[in-house]
């Protein structure tokens, strides 16, 4: 099978570029900036990407790719800090920008090329760079530019190295798709194979020979992504698959009992249910800080599925529904990408653990993960649920946890998602939820006066949860939910709607 290899820089969108190219049906790995020449060569790629990155070209302790990979014949495009990585490398020159270009901006096309082919003039790209090139290496030339960038798109064909320095993978460059295909397909001439079919058929075969007949214990949160992870788990080691969901008291209103009711029908003795939810309250007690809330209930999840485990013989391995999305916003695996936030299910995991580790779907997106579940027969109630958070609704109360507090939240929640469906909007939106704000407003109801909470509405449209913007929720329906939530939910009397995008914002607030 043809494969496209990219190189890790620690850009946060480096995923996202595998997922799109896989997206185009050809197989995509990612690997550490600094791989072996020689292990990339036995690899037998049909192009290579550079990826993006936070740090600067420039900089004493910079990130850079073994020289000898531009001598491979292989086609290399360079994304942005990749880009920068061809011009220093090769004899140009990065300084950085005076003006810096982060966001929408317009391709300006100078010259023909066939990474650019049928990508009309103007077309919308999405920046995100602090430096820029100002020089190029001798034999490149510039087919593109933008206002602040005079080389957005270089070229040098008869080495098979491109360059730009806007991000194709994000969703926001409306012809993204188009150059990545043109580089896969004219320009590495790479088969189109991959399929989600195929991904199936190899997570499966890989599962069994690293398991044989051990057991596995499968964290199961009743979400897309460990659900997908059970059917995936259960056609790969049948019944030495046990499933396990604990009650953590920080699920929606009515969330446990479909959970329940779902799981034993399709699992029957293999699943197993635990209430632990005072205990997991009592341990987030006076808990404000998110990154303690989320290592408090990894170090508690973990715990829990060992002693849990231990009741069962030759268990050795926990399945977790671990996504790229955790992976990238938790640390950097194969390149030096920043830190955004730890998730319980990746930076949320305690050092030391008596269970080996199986995350099936990290290699995997949202979206890719329900194409997954469809194929593996998942139920439609399960598969078109919006996202929801490991550490539940933990982090959507800011600050100090309270049971009370949790119920207010519960409700409140409650209602957003049922005006949602109400209206026929739910299907529309990726994400819709409630954040409770530790903050209180005067209020007045009736004669008298009210101090108390201020909740917050999030509701997001994105394709991969990589980058989203907020839904314009039409007013009469914001009026509604608000009017609802402040009048059934006691404890608010304050409703504001969340108009940020990400990025910057993240879609969850902690």
């Amino acid at each position: 099978m043809d494969k496209i290899i990219i190189l890790d820089f620690g850009s946060q969108y480096t995923q996202l570029i595998a997922r799109k190219i896989r997206e185009l049906r050809v197989y995509s790995e990612i690997v550490p900036f600094n791989i072996d020449i020689d292990v990339l060569k036995s690899m037998n790629p049909k192009g290579v990407v550079l990826s993006g990155g936070p740090a600067s070209v420039y900089e004493d302790n910079a990130p850079h790719a073994d020289k000898r990979i531009f001598d491979m014949g292989i086609p290399i495009l360079g994304i942005c800090y990749g880009m920068q990585e061809i011009a220093v490398q090769l004899g140009g020159e990065v300084v950085e920008a005076s003006v810096k270009e982060y966001g929408k901006a317009s391709l300006k096309i100078d010259g023909s090329s066939v990474l650019i082919d049928g990508i009309k003039n103007n077309s919308i790209i999405w920046m995100s760079h602090g430096d820029k090139v100002i020089s190029i290496p001798d034999g490149f030339k510039s087919v593109a530019h933008t206002d602040n960038s005079e080389y957005a798109v270089v070229e040098n064909p008869q080495r098979k190295i491109w360059g730009i320095q806007f991000h194709p993978e994000v969703h926001h460059s409306e012809c993204g798709m188009d150059l990545l295909n043109n580089f896969i397909t004219k320009i590495c001439h790479a088969e189109k194979s991959w399929s989600m079919e195929k991904f199936i058929e190899n997570q499966i075969a890989e599962i069994r020979e690293r398991v044989g007949k051990d057991k596995v214990i499968l964290g199961l949160s009743g979400g897309v992504d460990s659900t997908v992870t059970c059917f995936l788990l259960k056609k790969a080691v049948g019944d030495n698959l046990y499933s396990i969901y604990i009650d953590t008291g920080l699920m929606r209103k009515g969330e446990t009992d479909l959970i329940n009711s779902t799981f034993r029908s399709l699992l029957g003795d293999h699943y197993i249910s635990i209430n632990e939810s005072k205990l997991f309250i009592e341990r987030l007690k006076g808990i404000e800080n998110p990154e303690k809330k989320r290592k408090i209930i990894g170090e508690t999840f973990i715990r829990l599925f060992e002693r849990t485990s231990a009741k069962f013989k030759d268990v050795k391995y926990l399945a977790q529904g671990t996504l790229y999305p955790d992976v990238i916003e938790s640390i950097s695996v194969l390149g030096p990408s920043k830190t955004i936030k730890s998730h319980h299910n990746v930076g949320g995991l305690p050092d030391k653990m008596n269970l080996e580790l199986i995350e099936p779907l990290k290699m995997l997106f949202k979206d890719e993960v329900r194409e997954l579940g469809k194929l593996l027969g998942v139920p439609d109630k399960i598969i078109k649920r919006h996202p929801f958070p490991g550490p539940g609704l933990a982090i959507r109360i800011i600050g100090n946890i309270t049971e009370g507090d949790l119920n207010i939240l519960r409700e409140a929640d409650a209602i957003l998602i049922e005006e949602l469906e109400k209206n026929g909007l739910y299907d529309e939106i990726w994400q819709a939820f409630v954040v409770l704000l530790p903050v209180k407003s005067v209020g007045v109801m009736g004669d008298n006066r009210t101090y108390e909470r201020v909740a917050a509405i999030r509701a997001v449209v994105s394709v991969d949860g990589m980058t989203a913007n907020f839904y314009h929720l039409p007013y009469e329906i914001m009026e509604k939910i608000s009017d609802r939530i402040i009048n059934e939910v006691g404890g608010i009397n304050r409703v504001v709607y969340d108009v940020s995008s990400k990025p910057p914002s993240t879609i969850e607030w902690e």
